[in-house]
């Protein structure tokens, strides 16, 4: 399960990405690595992680 800090840090990314008139692909949450993964874009070219701490960066 997601920690409220990285919860809340999924929708800040989100709400960016719609701002920016970007689709969301993937949503996906790895329990045994404990992160949450999003993928985007028009050619699925923004790929973000965000660790149990709220930090995300992209890969």
């Amino acid at each position: 399960m997601p920690t409220n800090i990285q919860a809340k840090a999924s929708v800040f990314i989100c709400q960016m990405l719609s701002n920016a008139f970007q689709p969301i692909n993937v949503f996906r949450y790895d329990q045994k690595l404990k992160t949450l993964y999003i993928q985007a874009g028009i050619n699925d070219n923004l790929a973000i992680i965000i660790d149990q701490y709220g930090e995300w960066e992209f890969v």
